[in-house]
């Protein structure tokens, strides 16, 4: 299997990949086909695809923040079951924000994450891909480490229409496994920054965010 970074929409994988998330997530966590060209170049976000016989099987996209010392996993993709899909890009994304940290002068404190709650989430098909199954995900993000922030989460959704996407809960993997809470400071630093390309910001968003500002901590609980 190949671990393959796209960074042009003019990349012979990136039509592939394009229609894999189509498939898998629901529109609006799509982004456009041609607003993905200005991401793609953008040197700190890193989006990979698996390739597989020549077959694009399974994608990851994942960024790092030297000043925040977190990273962010946007997405994992599997795209076909029993193909070991999941733990080579995690395996690959693992080395290669350890070498970004090190490149950075900078030793990480955690990744965030976010993950679909199954519950209100039940609609969306995901492609019939059973590893994409909400349960699934959940339990193997649990398996890994990470644990859900305490916070009535919602999004502003990727097709700029500015709606609000509260099927998902924000999440976190700490490097100490015993952390029980986290800075709210962090946790809004880290949102403004993420969402900052999306100008349209629905009103559940700004309720949010003032919450998460007027705090000091956010407890992290098991996921």
């Amino acid at each position: 299997m190949i671990y393959h970074r796209i960074t042009s929409i003019e990349d012979q994988y990136f039509g592939s990949l394009h229609k894999l998330l189509q498939t898998i997530f629901p529109p609006e966590e799509v982004l456009a086909y041609e607003l993905w060209r200005e991401p793609l170049e953008d040197k700190g976000i890193h989006v990979y695809v698996a390739i597989h016989e020549g077959e694009v099987v399974g994608s990851t996209e994942y960024r790092y923040y030297p000043a925040l010392r977190v990273a962010m996993t946007d997405f994992t993709i599997i795209g076909k079951p029993s193909l070991g899909i999941g733990r080579f890009l995690l395996r690959n994304r693992e080395r290669d924000l350890l070498k970004l940290a090190e490149q950075s002068g900078t030793t990480p404190i955690g990744m965030f994450a976010e993950v679909y709650d199954p519950y209100r989430a039940e609609e969306h098909a995901f492609g019939g891909v059973s590893p994409m199954n909400p349960f699934v995900r959940r339990e193997v993000l649990s398996h890994i480490g990470y644990k859900r922030i305490d916070l009535a989460y919602v999004h502003p959704s990727w097709d700029h229409e500015g709606h609000a996407v509260a099927e998902l809960d924000l999440c976190f993997l700490p490097q100490n496994e015993d952390l029980d809470s986290i800075d709210a400071a962090l946790v809004a630093e880290f949102l403004n920054g993420y969402y900052s390309a999306l100008p349209n910001k629905p009103e559940q968003w700004v309720r949010m965010m003032e919450h998460i500002q007027a705090s000091e901590t956010l407890s992290l609980l098991p996921l």
